[in-house]
This record gives structure tokens, sequence and C-alpha cells, in this order.
């Protein structure tokens, strides 16, 4: 499991599109958005790296979170 902070998400349709880019790099990625922190969780198999940059890739800059 991967945390995100992802500090340009501020709406669902961000939280959309971050995750498109996600499920881009692994169909069966388990994704939850908390909008109001600007973090997502990841579950996947996919690198951190890969998804990071999928992210970035989105138009979302983005930075592993604790």
């Amino acid at each position: 499991m991967y945390r995100f902070e992802v500090p340009g998400m501020k709406c669902g349709g961000c939280a959309k599109k971050v995750e498109r880019a996600v499920k881009f790099m692994d169909t069966s990625a388990g994704f939850s958005a908390d909008i109001e922190n600007r973090r997502v969780t990841v579950t996947s198999s996919v690198p951190q790296a890969e998804l990071a940059a999928a992210i970035e890739q989105a138009g979302y800059a983005n930075q592993a979170a604790a």
C-alpha cells in the first residue's frame, strides 16, 4: 500500500483524474482519495515510483507520504 500527498487535488474531479492515472497503470489497483487532506492511498503491485510518475503525468505533483 502506498500513500501520496497530492497538493493540487482540490475536488472530486481532480480525484477522478488521479484515479484514472493509477488505474491506467494497474486496472485492479485499490484506490481511495482524501480530498480534504489532499492524499490518496493506492494498493497495487506496481512500483511506487511508477505510480508517482503516472500521477505527475496526469498533471498533479505528488510525493510519497509516510
